[in-house]
């Protein structure tokens, strides 16, 4: 790489052969391009490619307190996306960057050379990820046109990036909520690694004790709920004019019964499972069921009287385990 010439400046436009001679990296690769010398792993975006599985890479609208975010979907052709194996090797390299002290840099295909099926990308810039929610899981077709859980990974600039209007994600026409199966979730992506991450964390996936107990506690409401004979599932929403789309916890299709679950029983979290339920609650409807769901917390113990009261108030059932099983859980409808 001593050969090797500047880095891209933003906007600057060039093929993948000639991406990689700087960033380092296989330039057959796929979307996802890992290198070890130097130390980075490229993003690949196609915005043709996307619309053909039902997503859109690009950059949300709506700010948070932090600032901007790039959604970039993961690697996969065929079934669920993964973190394990060779076949989820370039979404670990992804997830992994800030541990393994390598750099994101992202590039957008603006087309191909002229006369030829060589695509040209332009040089967004350098991002890491979303150190409170590195990634989401969203439910999106694969190369079959079968539905299958996405990685969305959430990008935060590092430093001056390029922002266009032709990166934007396109906003919702119109409010549309659809069922999705319950596993749509991160913790059943990074499941199987649950074992590896108990003792020490990556620096780049943050995850608290309260989100590693919630988890568990939707995996356990989940299984309790099954053994019942309940369907469970989720609602993933997006909402006219907007760009990001929400994703809810569990929801009982058996019932009609919208959870919200948090992982520890204190006043914040409270609050939280509230809003959440009075937002998410208004488009949780189905042919079978038109009204709004009956609305519920789900905490791993009672809070105290006060935040009782305050769902109370707002007609918000309220549930907690009890060691294996849940007390509180609205009664069937059958």
């Amino acid at each position: 790489m001593t050969n090797a010439p500047a880095e891209f400046k933003l906007g600057q436009i060039g093929t993948r052969p000639e991406i990689c001679a700087v960033y380092g990296g296989s330039p057959y690769s796929g979307g996802i391009v890992p290198s070890v010398d130097p130390k980075n792993v490229l993003l690949f975006s196609d915005h043709e490619v996307g619309v053909l599985f039902g997503y859109h890479d690009g950059w949300l609208a709506e700010e948070d307190e932090i600032g901007k975010v790039f959604e970039y979907t993961g690697a996969g052709k065929k079934g669920d996306m993964t973190f394990v194996g060779l076949k989820g090797s370039g979404n670990a390299a992804v997830r992994d960057h800030v541990a393994a002290g390598r750099r994101l840099h992202l590039f957008v295909a603006v087309g191909t050379v002229s006369g030829t099926d060589t695509k040209l990308h332009r040089y967004v810039g350098e991002f890491a990820l979303d150190r409170r929610k590195p990634f989401v899981a969203r439910e999106a077709l694969d190369e079959d046109g079968q539905p299958r859980t996405a990685i969305v990974f959430r990008l935060r600039p590092v430093g001056d990036v390029q922002h266009t209007e032709a990166d934007q994600i396109p906003p919702a026409l119109q409010t549309f909520a659809m069922l999705v199966p319950a596993k749509t979730t991160e913790s059943k992506l990074t499941a199987p690694e649950k074992n590896k991450t108990k003792a020490g964390k990556r620096a780049a996936v943050p995850e608290t004790i309260a989100q590693r107990r919630e988890g568990e506690l939707s995996d356990a409401f989940e299984a309790h709920l099954t053994a019942m004979g309940h369907v469970v599932k989720r609602f993933q929403i997006r909402i006219k004019g907007k760009t990001g789309t929400l994703m809810t916890d569990l929801y009982d299709v058996t019932d009609h019964v919208l959870y919200e679950l948090k992982g520890t029983a204190t006043r914040p979290a409270v609050r939280m499972a509230l809003g959440q339920l009075l937002d998410y609650g208004r488009y949780v409807k189905t042919e079978e069921h038109p009204e709004v769901p009956r609305r519920v917390v789900l905490l791993p113990a009672l809070p105290d009287e006060d935040m009782a009261d305050l769902l109370a108030d707002h007609n918000i059932g309220l549930a907690h385990q009890d060691g294996d099983t849940f007390i509180g859980v609205p009664p069937s409808l059958s």
